[in-house]
Protein backbone atom coordinates (compact mmCIF):
# COMPACT_ATOMS: atom_id res chain seq x y z
CA UNK A 1 0.00 0.00 0.00
CA UNK A 2 1.44 3.63 -0.66
CA UNK A 3 0.23 5.39 2.64
CA UNK A 4 0.60 8.66 1.95
CA UNK A 5 -1.42 9.13 -1.62
CA UNK A 6 -4.18 6.78 0.00
CA UNK A 7 -4.09 9.53 2.88
CA UNK A 8 -4.37 12.62 0.57
CA UNK A 9 -7.09 10.57 -1.79
CA UNK A 10 -9.18 9.55 1.94
CA UNK A 11 -9.08 13.50 2.56
CA UNK A 12 -10.67 14.46 -0.62
CA UNK A 13 -12.99 12.20 -0.73
CA UNK A 14 -13.54 12.92 2.95
CA UNK A 15 -14.13 16.72 1.65
CA UNK A 16 -16.15 15.75 -1.04
CA UNK A 17 -18.99 14.09 1.17
CA UNK A 18 -18.42 17.09 4.12
CA UNK A 19 -20.74 19.36 2.03
CA UNK A 20 -23.56 16.85 2.68
CA UNK A 21 -26.81 18.57 4.25
CA UNK A 22 -28.14 15.27 5.23
CA UNK A 23 -27.10 14.17 8.49
CA UNK A 24 -26.82 11.05 10.56
CA UNK A 25 -26.32 10.62 14.21
CA UNK A 26 -22.97 8.47 14.93
CA UNK A 27 -22.25 7.72 18.32
CA UNK A 28 -23.92 10.46 19.88
CA UNK A 29 -22.47 13.15 17.00
CA UNK A 30 -24.29 14.96 14.07
CA UNK A 31 -22.05 13.79 11.10
CA UNK A 32 -22.62 14.36 7.38
CA UNK A 33 -24.61 11.14 6.15
CA UNK A 34 -22.24 10.66 3.17
CA UNK A 35 -18.94 10.86 4.93
CA UNK A 36 -20.34 8.66 7.75
CA UNK A 37 -21.31 6.05 5.42
CA UNK A 38 -18.37 6.13 3.38
CA UNK A 39 -16.49 5.74 6.71
CA UNK A 40 -18.61 2.99 8.00
CA UNK A 41 -18.21 1.21 4.65
CA UNK A 42 -14.37 1.44 4.85
CA UNK A 43 -14.37 0.30 8.42
CA UNK A 44 -16.52 -3.08 7.74
CA UNK A 45 -14.41 -3.78 4.71
CA UNK A 46 -11.18 -3.79 6.97
CA UNK A 47 -13.33 -5.84 9.22
CA UNK A 48 -14.61 -8.57 6.58
CA UNK A 49 -11.01 -8.51 4.81
CA UNK A 50 -8.41 -7.39 7.24
CA UNK A 51 -5.90 -7.52 4.52
CA UNK A 52 -7.94 -5.81 2.15
CA UNK A 53 -5.65 -4.04 -0.27
CA UNK A 54 -5.76 -0.17 -1.10
CA UNK A 55 -8.23 0.26 -4.03
CA UNK A 56 -10.89 -1.52 -2.59
CA UNK A 57 -10.57 0.45 0.63
CA UNK A 58 -11.28 3.62 -1.53
CA UNK A 59 -13.67 2.08 -3.48
CA UNK A 60 -15.77 1.68 -0.16
CA UNK A 61 -14.59 5.23 0.87
CA UNK A 62 -16.53 6.44 -2.99
CA UNK A 63 -18.99 4.55 -3.21
CA UNK A 64 -21.77 7.62 -2.90
CA UNK A 65 -19.68 10.35 -3.28
CA UNK A 66 -22.10 13.81 -3.35
CA UNK A 67 -25.12 11.63 -3.78
CA UNK A 68 -27.39 13.86 -2.24
CA UNK A 69 -26.82 15.92 -5.14
CA UNK A 70 -28.88 13.49 -7.38
CA UNK A 71 -32.17 13.11 -5.16
CA UNK A 72 -34.06 9.88 -6.10
CA UNK A 73 -37.53 12.12 -6.82
CA UNK A 74 -35.44 13.49 -9.74
CA UNK A 75 -36.15 10.46 -11.54
CA UNK A 76 -39.63 8.39 -12.02
CA UNK A 77 -41.44 6.44 -9.43
CA UNK A 78 -41.16 2.79 -9.72
CA UNK A 79 -38.95 -0.70 -10.65
CA UNK A 80 -38.00 1.37 -14.07
CA UNK A 81 -37.50 4.78 -12.55
CA UNK A 82 -35.58 3.39 -9.65
CA UNK A 83 -32.36 1.55 -11.53
CA UNK A 84 -32.21 4.27 -14.56
CA UNK A 85 -31.54 6.67 -11.02
CA UNK A 86 -28.99 4.33 -9.43
CA UNK A 87 -27.31 3.56 -12.71
CA UNK A 88 -26.86 7.49 -12.96
CA UNK A 89 -25.67 8.23 -9.37
CA UNK A 90 -23.34 5.40 -9.58
CA UNK A 91 -21.82 6.84 -12.95
CA UNK A 92 -21.76 9.90 -11.17
CA UNK A 93 -19.90 8.53 -7.77
CA UNK A 94 -17.21 6.96 -10.37
CA UNK A 95 -16.57 9.77 -12.39
CA UNK A 96 -16.08 11.69 -8.74
CA UNK A 97 -13.59 9.20 -7.57
CA UNK A 98 -12.28 9.12 -11.20
CA UNK A 99 -10.69 12.91 -11.02
CA UNK A 100 -10.20 12.66 -7.23
CA UNK A 101 -7.67 9.16 -7.50
CA UNK A 102 -6.12 10.91 -10.53
CA UNK A 103 -4.81 14.06 -8.45
CA UNK A 104 -3.88 11.97 -5.74
CA UNK A 105 -1.70 10.11 -7.96
CA UNK A 106 -3.46 7.06 -8.89
CA UNK A 107 -3.05 5.76 -12.53
CA UNK A 108 -5.22 4.65 -15.39
CA UNK A 109 -5.97 1.25 -14.15
CA UNK A 110 -5.99 1.54 -10.53
CA UNK A 111 -8.50 4.37 -11.24
CA UNK A 112 -10.79 2.06 -13.44
CA UNK A 113 -10.82 -0.74 -10.90
CA UNK A 114 -11.91 1.46 -8.34
CA UNK A 115 -15.06 2.82 -10.64
CA UNK A 116 -15.53 -0.97 -11.36
CA UNK A 117 -16.31 -1.56 -8.18
CA UNK A 118 -18.21 1.49 -7.40
CA UNK A 119 -20.39 1.23 -10.16
CA UNK A 120 -20.27 -2.93 -10.08
CA UNK A 121 -19.58 -2.95 -13.57
CA UNK A 122 -17.25 -5.39 -15.46
CA UNK A 123 -16.66 -7.40 -12.33
CA UNK A 124 -15.63 -11.65 -12.59
CA UNK A 125 -17.78 -14.04 -11.03
CA UNK A 126 -16.36 -14.47 -7.48
CA UNK A 127 -15.14 -11.51 -7.25
CA UNK A 128 -13.94 -11.65 -3.37
CA UNK A 129 -13.33 -7.45 -3.14
CA UNK A 130 -16.35 -6.84 -5.06
CA UNK A 131 -18.48 -9.07 -2.43
CA UNK A 132 -16.94 -7.43 0.26
CA UNK A 133 -17.67 -4.13 -0.89
CA UNK A 134 -21.19 -5.68 -1.46
CA UNK A 135 -21.23 -6.93 2.30
CA UNK A 136 -19.83 -3.53 3.39
CA UNK A 137 -22.70 -1.53 2.16
CA UNK A 138 -25.33 -4.48 3.09
CA UNK A 139 -23.90 -4.02 6.86
CA UNK A 140 -24.40 0.04 6.64
CA UNK A 141 -27.69 0.05 5.43
CA UNK A 142 -28.83 -2.61 8.36
CA UNK A 143 -27.16 -0.48 10.86
CA UNK A 144 -27.78 2.58 10.16
CA UNK A 145 -30.84 2.67 7.93
CA UNK A 146 -33.04 -0.39 8.98
CA UNK A 147 -35.05 1.68 11.42
CA UNK A 148 -36.13 4.44 9.61
CA UNK A 149 -36.99 2.11 6.69
CA UNK A 150 -39.37 -0.21 8.69
CA UNK A 151 -40.77 3.25 10.07
CA UNK A 152 -42.15 4.04 6.64
CA UNK A 153 -42.80 0.94 4.72
CA UNK A 154 -43.86 -1.33 7.61
CA UNK A 155 -43.07 -5.02 8.45
CA UNK A 156 -43.92 -6.50 5.59
CA UNK A 157 -42.41 -4.56 3.04
CA UNK A 158 -39.57 -4.70 5.70
CA UNK A 159 -39.06 -7.99 5.63
CA UNK A 160 -39.19 -8.31 1.57
CA UNK A 161 -36.09 -5.61 1.22
CA UNK A 162 -34.33 -7.41 4.41
CA UNK A 163 -34.86 -11.15 2.38
CA UNK A 164 -33.57 -9.49 -0.58
CA UNK A 165 -30.34 -7.98 0.85
CA UNK A 166 -29.09 -11.11 3.09
CA UNK A 167 -29.40 -12.61 -0.73
CA UNK A 168 -26.48 -10.04 -1.89
CA UNK A 169 -24.70 -10.89 1.16
CA UNK A 170 -21.80 -13.67 2.63
CA UNK A 171 -22.29 -15.93 5.23
CA UNK A 172 -19.27 -14.47 7.38
CA UNK A 173 -21.56 -10.67 6.49
CA UNK A 174 -24.88 -12.39 7.68
CA UNK A 175 -23.10 -13.37 11.21
CA UNK A 176 -22.53 -9.65 11.91
CA UNK A 177 -25.56 -8.30 10.83
CA UNK A 178 -27.01 -10.67 13.13
CA UNK A 179 -24.66 -9.32 15.78
CA UNK A 180 -25.27 -5.55 15.37
CA UNK A 181 -27.39 -3.95 18.22
CA UNK A 182 -30.42 -3.09 16.55
CA UNK A 183 -34.04 -2.64 18.12
CA UNK A 184 -35.82 -5.42 19.38
CA UNK A 185 -38.70 -5.18 16.19
CA UNK A 186 -35.82 -4.94 13.53
CA UNK A 187 -33.85 -8.04 14.89
CA UNK A 188 -37.50 -9.77 14.90
CA UNK A 189 -37.45 -9.09 11.23
CA UNK A 190 -34.10 -9.65 10.30
CA UNK A 191 -34.44 -13.38 11.90
CA UNK A 192 -37.80 -13.90 9.97
CA UNK A 193 -35.79 -12.50 6.75
CA UNK A 194 -33.14 -15.06 7.42
CA UNK A 195 -35.19 -17.70 8.47
CA UNK A 196 -37.34 -17.44 5.12
CA UNK A 197 -33.77 -17.48 2.56
CA UNK A 198 -32.62 -21.00 4.98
Amino acid sequence: MHAERMQRAFAALDAANGGDPHVLILHGQARPKERAHAELACGWVRKLQPEAGELLLLAARAHHLRRWELPRAAFPAGRAGYLAWRREAQRRHAACARRILAEAGYNAAEQQRVCDLVQKRGLARGDGEAQALEDALCLVFLETQLAALHGRLGAAHTEAVLRKTLRKMSAAAIQHALALPLAGAERALLLQARGAEA
